[in-house]
C-alpha cells in the first residue's frame, strides 16, 4: 500500500484534519492508498524537545530525501516567544513535566533550557522539508471561480496618499551586503574582532552573503517616517516578519516600538531595567511586566498619552480591544499585511474602527522594492480588476535552505562594536565589515544544486506555459550578481529555443507583472527564497481572496514530492470563532487541492490506473465544490467547514460512481446514493452545533477525543465514512 504523510499541526487546519482526514483515507484506501499523520506541531516539537514524545520533523527530514517520499504539509505555526510561552503553559496545565522558557537566562542551566526551546522558535519546520524548490500557481478551476465570483477589493481614493517607506543609501541588509562564491570546500569562520562568532562547513561553488542592518540608521528612518506620516497625515504601520526572521525582525521591532514612544521608554528606563522589559516582545508582554508595579497605571498613561497625542495615528491590530500594531513583534506578518493594504485601497484601520491610508514602513530594501512598486501601481493606475486578472506563477528557490530565511545559525546582533570578518581556511579572509554595537549581522547560503533545479524548473514551466519567464534578479545587488552567473551557466544546459526568459531587478520585474496582470495575462516570476513567500501572498490575496487556495508544490531533489497548503494568519482568528460559537470558517481547499497533486504523483509514478481515476474524480469533486459555493460560510449557522467536507465527500463519490474505473464505480455507487439521499438529515446534524461553545482540551495540544467530538457531530455522516 503506498503512503502519504498527512502534518498534525496547529490551529484552525488542525481542527479541520479531525474531519477531513477520517474522510480521505475512506477514499484512498480504496484505490491502495492510506494517509498517515506526523506530529510536527509547535506542542509536539516542544514536547519532542524533551524526549516527551517522538522527533517527528526529524523522521520527516529522512523521508524529504527519499525518492518515494509524499508529504502533504499544512501551515504550522512559527512561533515568537510569546506564543511558545503560551504553549509551554498549557503543557504544564496538562500535566507535562516541562521546564518554563527562561527570557533572561541567569546561568548555564537556563542558558541550556532557552537553547533548547529556540529550536522550537520561528521557521523551525520549512528548513527541515524543503529539500526542493518552489512551484506556485493558482489552479485553472480556482482561477476561473475567482473571476466569476470575485472577492471585493476597495477602491484607492482621489489623490491617494498611501506609500511604503524603506530605508536607503548603506544602512539596511540591502545597502550592506556582500557576496562571494567559494571555490574550493573548507571551514569558514565567522568572527567579531577576532572572536568566533561561528564556523561553517562550505561546499564547492557555494555563494555566501555576509550583510548588516545598521541600527543607527533603523533608527533615524523610523523617527522620519514617524515625521512624515504626521505631515502626511497618514497612518504609520510597521511591517515585518517575526514569525521567520526570528532573530532580526523581533529586534527591528524592538527598535520601532521605542523610537515611537521614545519619551516614554527614556522617562521609565529604570523601571523597565528592574523588571526586565525586552521591547522586542511588545507591548502585550510589557503590560504583562507592569502588572501590580506601583507605577503601572502611570506607565499606561504615558503611552496612551503618545498614542492621542502629537504622534501619527498608528495602525491597530484589533481596534475594538485597543490592540495596536505594537501588540506582539508576530501579531503583524508582512506577507499578510501588506496585500490588505493594497486590498483596502491603501488604508488599514486606526483607533476608532475607521479605514484610513497609511504609510507602510518596511524597513529592509531588499524586499520592501516590491511592496512599495505594488502600491505606487495602485495610486497610479487605480485598483485592479478581480474579473479580468491575469495571474503570477512563481518558481521560489528555497531547496536546501537557499537563501535561507533569516539565516538562523549565522544571524548575530553584535555585542560591540568593531570589524566582523568572514575567513576561509583556504581563501583567508573573504569579507569584512565595520559594524557598531547592537548592529544585526547575518550570512546567507545558496548551493548549486537548488540553483540548477530551479533554473529546470523554470525551463519547464515556462515551455509548458508558453508565457515570459522573468528571473528577479538585481544586478545593483551583491548576492544576485552571483547568483545571475550560474543561472546564465545553468541555463545553456537546457534547450531554451523559443522561450522568454528575462532578468530584471525586483522594481521593473514587478511593473512588468503587473501590467500583464491587468491585460489578463500569466507571467512566472523566477524569484529567491525571500521574494518567493511575498509575492505567493501578494498576488494570490489580490486574485483569489486568499493564498491558502494556491497550488504549491515542491519537487523534492530526491525525487518525491511536498506539498503545501498555503498561508494559516487568520487561523487563530478562526480558532476563537470555533470556540466561542462552534462555527469554523476555515476553507480546507488548500488541503485537497494538495491531496490531489499529491495523488496525481503516485498515480503517475506507479503508473496505476486506480490511482489515476481516483485522483480524476477528486478532480471532478473539486471542480464542483467551487461551481456550487461550497466553501464555508463566515458566520454562525451558515454551513461551516465540516459541512464543506461533506460537499467533497458527496462529489468525490458521486464522480467515482459515474467514472470509468469498474471497481471504483461500483464501490462508491451506493455511497454516493446514500450521501444524496441523507443530505438533509447530515447537513442539520451539522449545523445543530453551531452557536454552542466548544471544549476541545487545549489551543496548542487539544484533547484528541473532544477534538474529534466537536469535528465529527453528524452520526449519520460518520456512520457512512466508516463503514467505507
Amino acid at each position: 500500500m503506498s503512503k502519504i504523510i498527512w502534518s498534525v499541526i496547529d490551529e484552525a487546519p488542525a481542527l479541520a484534519t479531525y474531519s477531513l482526514l477520517p474522510i480521505i483515507n475512506a477514499f484512498t484506501k480504496a484505490a491502495g492508498v492510506e494517509v498517515v499523520t506526523s506530529d510536527i506541531s509547535l506542542s509536539g516539537r516542544v514536547l519532542a524537545t524533551w524526549d516527551l514524545a517522538k522527533d517527528e520533523l526529524s523522521e520527516l527530514g529522512k523521508v524529504v530525501l527519499q525518492d518515494d517520499g509524499n508529504i502533504i504539509k499544512l501551515p504550522n505555526i512559527s512561533a515568537s516567544v510569546g506564543q511558545l510561552k503560551d504553549c509551554i503553559a498549557e503543557l504544564q496545565g496538562q500535566g507535562f513535566d516541562i521546564p518554563a522558557y527562561p527570557e533572561n537566562p541567569a546561568n548555564d542551566a537556563e542558558k541550556e533550557i532557552a537553547a533548547k526551546y529556540s529550536t522550537c522558535l520561528g521557521s523551525a519546520v520549512n528548513p527541515v522539508l524543503r529539500e526542493g524548490n518552489s512551484d506556485r500557481r493558482a489552479a485553472v478551476a480556482v482561477k476561473k471561480f475567482a473571476q466569476k465570483n470575485p472577492h471585493k477589493l476597495r477602491a484607492f481614493p482621489e489623490n491617494p496618499k498611501a506609500y511604503v517607506a524603506h530605508m536607503e543609501g548603506n544602512g539596511d541588509f540591502y545597502g550592506n551586503e556582500k557576496s562571494v562564491t567559494v571555490a574550493k570546500a573548507q571551514s569558514v569562520v565567522i568572527a567579531l574582532n577576532g572572536k568566533e562568532l561561528t564556523t561553517i562547513d562550505a561546499i564547492d561553488g557555494e555563494i555566501l552573503d555576509g550583510t548588516y542592518m545598521s541600527i543607527a540608521a533603523l533608527n533615524t528612518f523610523y523617527a522620519k517616517t514617524i515625521e512624515d506620516a504626521k505631515k502626511n497625515n497618514v497612518l504609520w504601520s510597521l511591517h515585518l516578519k517575526a514569525t521567520m526572521m526570528k532573530i532580526s525582525d523581533p529586534i527591528m521591532f524592538g527598535h520601532g516600538f521605542t523610537i515611537f514612544f521614545k519619551d516614554v521608554f527614556a522617562k521609565y528606563a529604570d523601571t523597565f531595567a528592574e523588571l526586565k522589559i525586552q521591547p522586542n516582545q511588545g507591548m502585550s508582554d510589557l503590560e504583562n511586566k507592569i502588572s501590580g508595579h506601583a507605577k503601572e497605571a502611570e506607565i499606561k498613561a504615558a503611552f496612551l498619552a503618545v498614542v492621542e497625542g502629537d504622534s501619527p495615528a498608528i495602525a491597530m491590530v484589533d481596534s475594538d480591544k485597543g490592540t495596536t500594531n505594537f501588540n506582539a513583534s508576530n501579531d503583524v506578518i508582512i506577507d499578510a499585511s501588506m496585500p490588505v493594504v493594497v486590498r483596502e485601497g491603501g488604508k488599514q484601520w486606526d483607533r476608532t474602527g475607521a479605514a484610513v491610508e497609511c504609510v507602510a514602513v518596511v524597513p529592509d530594501s531588499t524586499y520592501a522594492m516590491f511592496h512599495q512598486e505594488m502600491v505606487a501601481d495602485c495610486v497610479k493606475n487605480g485598483q485592479y480588476d478581480v474579473t479580468k486578472m491575469g495571474t503570477m506563477q512563481n518558481i521560489g528557490l528555497m531547496a536546501q535552505k537557499a537563501e535561507e530565511y533569516g539565516s538562523h545559525p549565522t544571524t548575530f546582533e553584535l555585542a560591540e562594536a568593531g570589524t566582523v570578518t568572514v575567513t576561509g581556511s583556504i581563501d583567508g579572509e573573504m569579507m569584512s565589515f565595520e559594524c557598531e554595537a547592537g548592529d544585526i549581522w547575518r550570512m546567507s547560503r545558496t548551493k548549486d544544486i537548488p540553483i540548477k533545479d530551479w533554473v529546470r524548473l523554470t525551463v519547464e514551466r515556462t515551455q509548458l506555459e508558453k508565457v515570459p519567464a522573468i528571473f528577479w534578479l538585481d544586478d545593483k545587488r551583491a548576492h544576485d550578481v552571483q547568483i545571475k552567473i550560474k543561472v546564465d551557466a545553468f541555463l545553456a544546459e537546457f534547450d531554451t529555443t523559443g522561450l522568454d526568459i528575462q532578468f530584471m531587478n525586483v522594481t521593473d520585474a514587478t511593473r512588468f507583472t503587473n501590467k500583464r496582470v491587468r491585460e489578463g495575462k500569466i507571467t512566472i516570476a523566477v524569484t529567491g527564497n525571500v521574494l518567493r513567500d511575498h509575492l505567493t501572498d501578494m498576488y494570490p490575496i489580490l486574485e483569489l481572496g486568499t493564498s491558502a487556495k494556491m497550488l504549491s508544490i515542491v519537487p523534492l531533489l530526491a525525487g518525491g514530492g511536498l506539498y503545501e497548503t498555503g498561508a494559516g494568519g487568520s487561523a487563530p482568528k478562526h480558532v476563537d470563532q470555533f470556540l466561542k460559537e462552534g462555527h469554523l470558517r476555515w476553507d480546507s481547499l488548500g488541503e485537497i487541492l494538495a491531496l490531489a497533486e499529491s495523488l496525481r504523483f503516485l498515480g503517475n509514478k506507479h503508473s496505476d490506473a486506480k490511482l489515476t481515476a481516483l485522483t480524476a474524480g477528486l478532480d471532478t469533486a473539486n471542480a464542483a465544490y467551487l461551481d456550487n459555493n461550497k466553501e464555508p460560510g463566515r458566520k454562525v449557522g451558515q454551513p461551516d467547514n465540516k459541512a464543506s467536507h461533506f460537499f467533497v465527500a458527496q462529489y468525490w463519490a458521486k464522480a467515482l460512481a459515474e467514472g470509468d474505473n469498474t471497481e471504483l464505480a461500483a464501490k462508491f455507487a451506493p455511497i454516493a446514493k446514500e450521501l444524496v439521499e441523507k443530505e438533509d438529515t447530515i447537513i442539520a446534524e451539522l449545523l445543530a452545533v453551531e452557536g454552542k461553545p466548544q471544549d476541545i482540551g487545549g489551543y496548542f495540544r487539544p484533547d484528541n477525543a473532544k477534538a474529534e467530538a466537536a469535528m465529527r457531530p453528524s452520526a449519520t455522516l460518520n456512520a457512512i465514512i466508516d463503514a467505507i
